[in-house]
């Protein structure tokens, strides 16, 4: 952003010289995560709260305990998944995590990758040169 202090450039055609580049991120919703992830570790949270739940429904024959179970996973799963969440997107670009989830689905199931868009991902392993070294 530009400072108080500087007057705003503006081009021939009358715009602003300079594009926000905030504008296009998804905003903040809870513990540093956005709606997306949010909405990743709440479903991935409530599926183990099923796997979970299904075992003491039967050992205590009260179907009851499984949303009990799921909803304590999700709001466990939110509250300790949003903090390591947090911390392993620190300092990484803003679509850090789809790409990695991307390319982990196209690496370990490969049936998926068409679904996820994982065949336009470069997936090459190898050395990479740029040229610019001494010759």
């Amino acid at each position: 952003m530009t400072d108080s202090n500087e007057p705003v450039s503006f081009t021939s055609e009358g715009t602003v010289n300079f594009l926000p580049n905030r504008l296009n991120r998804q905003p903040i919703v809870v513990l540093g995560l956005t709606a997306n992830e949010l909405f990743f570790v709440g479903l991935s949270s409530a599926a183990a709260g099923v796997v979970i739940g299904i075992p003491f429904a039967f050992v205590f024959s009260a179907f009851a305990i499984v949303p009990t179970v799921v909803l304590f996973a999700v709001f466990l799963g939110i509250g300790l998944g949003g903090r390591v969440l947090r911390r392993v997107k620190r300092g990484r670009p803003d679509d850090w995590f789809y790409r990695n989830l991307q390319w982990r689905i196209a690496n370990r199931f490969p049936l998926l990758m068409a679904w996820t868009g994982g065949q336009d991902l470069i997936r090459r392993s190898g050395v990479w040169y740029h040229r610019r070294g001494e010759r």
